[in-house]
């Protein structure tokens, strides 16, 4: 059992390894409750070491016998591990331990997922397997044999040898120990081959529970179309004989890129017309590339410490949005991130989690896998790129695999790559890595004798921990628009380095309309003052498709703002501007979609709160209901033909171009059912044949009040599909009236199909309780009663989903004192709970002491 009230692990603190390892033989008995793992590992002394204490970590583990070359020692066992003494000289260390998959409910380390045995080992789960080094720095090459009655036993790297009752896998590269994996049951197999650049030939393989097999083409395709794009854009080869993926039902996070065998939560990889949206294919799609990316990017070159974290994820992140702009539509897929970046980083960001892309200090590792060191990690990424030129990303990346292949390594390392490839210093710029927030970036405009000149400043408040913030490298890219909508000046990129800076373009006949930030060139807040004549203007004719975004978003922001601050009526300008654009029909319908959607409640609660208003969940709910009655309102023969036109007839294909279609022609649904009464999206639900078109139109039916009847039919229909559950459960919530959301939610904890166990099905029933603002945040204080009564029960059985799902109270300074009071007395009452988790209690600690 972990210390709940451990000391920080610092960056500062780092040493090298005492010994390291050269290769690892590990023998699993598997039994439900006990499975026996021998381990026989050979280490040698590091010559980097400062020290020669020989510890090994290990929770949770019965010791039966431990030798040393042979002979028999009695190391000081404690709950994080083993003590003993070693030579000062290459030695063989053996050991059996007993554990228990079957009480292992924490999904971390060996545990049994409905009768199969499966293992977690990112960050630090190892330690729950057996005695060794659990650390990234420590890497040796791993041979496995595993026993047992099941019918499926895989491991890493490639199968040498098998029997009845056993299966012996060896991993030739070398790697850390939380990239271990093991699987074993009753699994089957879709199979496919895929040939390398080289000419190898590569057996792939989606190992599913029986029943599953229709739900993996997809996967398949999406797994060769990684494998090509790799070696194409970035020159990376695979590198084993074999690759498989397992679906697994409980599982903690999305997936797991084990080297060789990629362990998958089922909502990452199975799927069909009929079950998945289009939304889960083209997660499906990037998850598989992430992982599979991983493979150089994590695997092959890994972190030295989880400090580094960000160096394998946030680069690995970057590649994957790469691929899928690649594979679809790079603007559509470009607002898509920010979207993201600004709902979770950004939030993250201005509250008391926030924390530096490499954090300095940690209590619990796995509270560190967050947005900051994802999504912020990637975009840091793409700025280096755009600062050095995509010909210079290209030789730094070349450099970065030749130089640091089969080593654990660091964010200098990194940098250095970049700084050795193109000559530049980026001192300056490894600041992104080092302090948290996100910079305001204010900029004024002046125009005079034909030179017109933009004036930037740079500031990034104070974050926890860090009061004081130094100017960054920000990459601003920017271009010009002439009064009738021309270009006359493309995009350029400005390079601002200080704390205010200035740069001037000459020879133009008027004053131009500037469209900053291009692409969102870096990861900051843009403040500037300007009138929605203005935003209408770019929204109609700007060249960059995420600034033509950007306005029509903000015009839809500042309308609403004024709705809920002053009672103002819709603007015109926006309505207008927005009636334009979804007549157009030279834009994509994928973009058209987007641009129609609403700034989120969240989105405008950060907003309000930015200008010192403290927003009111249930008014902004409001607003944006009422604006999409006007907008339904105002555009009520527009939306019939927008509808009618992009219906899909021809048969279902996840491609961008279906997609796109059916996402403009369900937010018009969305719109038209604010009139009809839900005629329209009746009639699409009883004729729907694939699960995008079904759920929209079950969603249109419950937020016109239509929807009960329709409710128990969906669940009687797919009751026994465990993905599509997930979502009718998540649904109820996101589409209830805020003063019935937490009453929903709690009824729904109730259901028979509802349980603890699965991460799943708890994060879809509060997770979606937690994303809906005006309902969590109702003022009858329901939703945090709830939310602190599921994660108490959570707790034990779960460490790692309650912690995360802890997020859902890190808002609360922002809002009125009745509200902070509520959030603060349930977060005590968490606090209070006897035996209560680190991982736990270290975010509610850090989250309460904003």
């Amino acid at each position: 059992m972990k210390d709940a009230s451990p000391q920080p692990v610092y960056l500062k603190d780092y040493t090298p390894p005492a010994y390291l390892v050269d290769t690892v033989h590990l023998t699993f008995r598997l039994a439900p409750e006990k499975t026996r793992v021998l381990s026989r590992i050979a280490f040698r002394p590091n010559p980097a070491a400062t020290t020669r204490d020989f510890f090994l970590h290990g929770e949770d583990l019965r010791l039966v016998s431990a030798r040393i070359d042979g002979q028999a020692i009695t190391p000081e066992i404690t709950p994080e591990g083993l003590r003993a003494d070693a030579p000062d000289a290459p030695f063989l260390f053996e050991a059996e331990v007993e554990i228990d998959p079957a009480a292992n409910t924490a999904l971390e380390g060996l545990y049994l997922s409905n009768g199969m045995f499966c293992t977690q080992c990112e960050a630090e789960g190892f330690r729950k397997i057996t005695y060794y080094p659990d650390r990234p720095d420590v890497m040796a090459v791993f041979t496995v044999r595993i026993e047992g009655d099941q019918p499926v036993m895989l491991s890493n790297g490639n199968p040498v040898a098998q029997g009845e009752g056993w299966a012996e896998w060896h991993d030739p590269w070398p790697k850390p120990g939380y990239l271990f994996a093991l699987v074993a049951g009753d699994l089957v197999a879709q199979s496919d081959r895929f040939t390398t650049r080289s000419g190898r030939a590569v057996d792939l393989n989606i190992w599913v529970r029986p029943g599953d097999e229709d739900k993996c083409a997809f996967g398949m395709e999406a797994l060769k179309k990684s494998m090509r794009w790799d070696e194409e854009v970035y020159g990376r080869e695979y590198d084993l004989d074999l690759f498989n993926i397992v679906a697994v039902d409980d599982f903690n996070m999305g997936a797991m890129e084990n080297k060789g065998l990629n362990i998958f939560n089922s909502s990452c990889v199975l799927s069909t017309p009929e079950t998945a949206t289009d939304a889960n294919f083209e997660r499906i799609e990037a998850i598989i590339a992430h992982e599979y990316f991983h493979n150089w990017t994590g695997n092959r070159i890994t972190c030295r410490d989880w400090f580094q974290l960000c160096l394998k994820e946030g680069l690995t992140v970057y590649r994957d949005s790469q691929f899928t702009a690649d594979m679809r539509s790079a603007p559509v897929k470009r607002i898509s991130d920010v979207i993201a970046l600004r709902a979770r980083q950004f939030r993250e960001d201005a509250g008391p989690l926030a924390h530096p892309v490499r954090p300095e200090s940690f209590i619990e590792i796995n509270n560190f896998y967050t947005a900051t060191v994802y999504e912020k990690g990637a975009e840091l990424i793409g700025m280096l790129k755009r600062l050095v030129g995509d010909d210079a990303y290209a030789r730094a990346l070349d450099l970065y695999f030749t130089r640091h292949d089969g080593q654990a390594c660091t964010i200098e390392d990194w940098l250095k790559v970049f700084e050795d490839a193109t000559g530049r210093d980026l001192a300056q710029f490894k600041r992104w890595y080092q302090e948290a927030g996100t910079p305001r970036l204010r900029v004024s405009d002046d125009f005079k004798n034909g030179t017109y000149t933009l004036h930037f400043e740079q500031e990034t408040p104070p974050t926890p921990g860090q009061d004081t913030k130094q100017p960054r490298v920000i990459p601003i890219a920017v271009g010009l628009l002439g009064p009738n909508g021309d270009e006359v000046q493309p995009t350029v990129v400005l390079e601002m380095t200080e704390a205010r800076q200035s740069f001037a373009f000459d020879g133009l006949a008027s004053r131009p309309i500037p469209s900053i930030l291009r692409d969102f060139s870096a990861p900051v807040i843009l403040e500037r003052a300007t009138d929605n004549a203005e935003r209408a203007f770019l929204f109609a004719h700007d060249t960059d498709p995420f600034n033509r975004w950007e306005a029509g978003r903000a015009l839809a922001r500042e309308t609403l703002l004024a709705m809920i601050r002053d009672g103002a009526a819709p603007d015109p300008a926006y309505l207008d501007a927005a009636h334009a654009m979804v007549r157009d029909e030279a834009l994509d319908p994928a973009f058209r979609a987007l641009a129609l959607a609403l700034p989120s409640e969240d989105e405008l609660a950060q907003a309000l709160f930015a200008t010192g208003t403290p927003p009111d969940p249930q008014a902004i709910w409001e607003a944006r209901e009422a604006l999409d009655i006007t907008r339904a309102e105002a555009m009520r023969d527009t939306l019939a033909d927008l509808y009618t036109a992009h219906q899909v007839t021809a048969p279902y294909r996840p491609d961008p171009e279906q997609t796109g279609a059916r996402a403009l022609s369900n937010a018009a649904l969305g719109l038209i059912t604010r009139r009809d009464g839900g005629a329209r999206a009746l009639a699409q639900y009883d004729g729907a044949d694939n699960m995008t078109q079904q759920l929209a139109a079950l969603a249109c039916l419950m937020r016109a009040g239509k929807g009960a009847e329709v409710t128990q039919a969906f669940y009687r229909q797919w009751r026994h599909d465990r993905l599509v559950l997930d979502k009718w459960f998540g649904l109820q919530i996101m589409q209830a009236a805020p003063a019935e959301a937490a009453e929903t939610a709690a009824r729904l904890t109730e259901h028979p199909d509802f349980t603890l166990r699965n991460p799943n099905r708890f994060r879809a029933v509060m997770g979606a309780l937690a994303g809906f603002p005006a309902g969590f945040h109702h003022a009858s204080g329901r939703g945090y009663r709830l939310m602190a009564e599921m994660l108490i029960r959570l707790d034990p059985l779960n460490p790692q989903t309650t912690a995360r799902m802890c997020s859902a109270f890190e808002t609360w300074p922002r809002f009125d004192a009745e509200r902070q009071a509520l959030i603060l007395g349930e977060i005590e009452r968490i606090l209070a709970t006897p035996g209560l988790s680190r991982d736990t209690t270290e975010m509610l600690s850090r989250i309460r002491d904003a």
